[in-house]
Formats: structure tokens, sequence, C-alpha cells
């Protein structure tokens, strides 16, 4: 097993990631689905130009209130030993100090999270110890698991992982258990990832809708189906007065359900 230091140019980021972002805290979600998103993406076009094998795509969400542990698991590119150690060992970037001053001071909000790459780290806001269980598509690469406990060290060893992809494992703190509820869980996807385009699965459920209707043609739409999808984004309002389809391809692409409440 390898012991190693995270590499990081401003060392204070991580208890700012833990403190200053205490009541944003379930942006974590968010960021660690898009991180699926973009893993998936990635294997989908190796696979066109490489002729590798690509599983089906998908997000599954995992929770188990015995151990406490919140586990995301995709169907993505996977990682090696190497390139966990590139992109999970080093939060290295530019011009960071001058961003951490402000975000001490409160002059931003959740902005920092996504920012340099430290989306993966939002986990630590929520999780006392983080494991990320990774497979790489590329042939011979053996599994790996990467450990931390949101210090500057971490474990690098190896898995056990048949399919390509990635598991993201989250021990979470004791104040945390409301992440271990199946209806919290399916708040923060709803409102943050509801129409990213991959399934994304909780208890073997799909819990995302991957067809928004503004990018479906407004001929095959009925009344009923723009009624319906204001009501599920504004649940306690009355019906609008009327809307707009937004469906354009020049100058510019733009597509979009513009509607007029009534007041």
């Amino acid at each position: 097993m390898e012991v190693a230091k995270l590499e990081i140019h401003a060392e204070n980021v991580l208890p700012i990631i833990k403190k200053w972002l205490y009541s944003d805290k379930e942006i974590f979600l968010r960021e660690l689905l898009s991180n699926s998103v973009d893993a998936i993406t990635k294997l989908k076009h190796v696979a066109l130009t490489e002729s590798v094998p690509a599983p089906p795509p998908g997000i599954d969400i995992r929770v188990d209130k015995d151990r406490g542990t919140l586990t995301i698991s995709d169907t993505g590119i996977g990682m090696s030993a190497e390139e966990i150690r590139t992109y999970l060992g080093q939060v290295a970037f530019s011009g960071a100090e001058s961003f951490l001053e402000r975000y001490k001071l409160g002059q931003e909000g959740d902005f920092i999270i996504g920012h340099f790459g430290l989306g993966f780290y939002s986990a630590f806001m929520v999780a006392e110890k983080v494991e990320v269980v990774s497979k790489s598509y590329k042939a011979g690469e053996p599994a790996v698991r990467w450990i931390s406990e949101g210090g500057l060290e971490y474990s690098l060893d190896g898995a056990e992982r048949e399919e390509t992809g990635t598991d993201v494992i989250l021990h979470l703190g004791k104040n945390e258990t409301d992440y271990l509820e199946d209806v919290r869980v399916l708040h923060i996807v709803k409102k943050y990832c509801n129409f990213l385009p991959v399934p994304i699965r909780l208890a073997g459920r799909q819990i995302n809708e991957q067809s928004p209707l503004w990018t479906r043609m407004p001929t095959s739409l009925k009344d009923e189906d723009y009624l319906g999808f204001f009501h599920k984004a504004y649940p306690y309002e009355d019906d609008p007065l009327f809307w707009i389809h937004l469906n354009a391809d020049y100058p510019f692409r733009l597509q979009g359900i513009l509607y007029f409440p009534r007041f």
C-alpha cells in the first residue's frame, strides 16, 4: 500500500471547504454526479475512436445506514493508479490565495466549488473519510483504492472491481446522517441533477428525467405537457397565462420554454 501526501498550493483549502461553505454543503452530491457524467461521456468518446467496450451508461446511488455510507457508482472511464495520483492526489491551482481570502470574508457563495478542480473535495463537507475504488478502461490496468480522511495524507492500494468505472464511498460524519435518507437524496438530485443526460438510480430505481421538455419538438407536445412540466418546477403556482417554446438553430442554437405567470 502506498501512503502519500496531497500536493496543495494553499494548504487551508480543505478547512475552507469544510467550514466556510457549511450552509451549501448539499452541493457535494451535485459535484460528484457531474464528475460521473463526465467520466461516462469520456468513455463514450473513447469507445468510438479506440473500439473499446463501453458498458451501458448509468450512475447508481446506494445508501448503507448500518455502515453510515453513501456511495456513488458510475460506469465511466475509470482511473489508473497514476491517474488517481494526478487527479486526486494534487490540489494544485494558481490564483487561489486571493479567492480564499474572499471566501473567508463571506464575499462568495458556493462558487469555490467547481473552481480549480475542487468539486471532488466538496465530499469532505459531509464525509469524515472518502474512498474511491476505480478501474480504468485500459486493458491490464488493475483496480485501485484511494482513501483520505480529509487531511494532507492519503493511501493508495489495490482493490477488487471487475467492471470499468468508479465508486466514490462517503463515510458520513455523525451530524450528516440525513444524507442517508432516500427522500433527502431524491430532493438533491431533483434540485440539481434532474436533467443530466445519464440515468441516475437510487435503490435501483431511476429518479431523474433525461429528456427535458424543451429539447423536444413543439409540434409533438400538447398543452398538458407544458402545464405538467410547469407544475413540476412550481407546484404551488397557478397555471401560467401562456408560454413560448423557443427552438432556434440560427444564428445560434437556442432551446427553452418561457412561461408567463399570473400575478
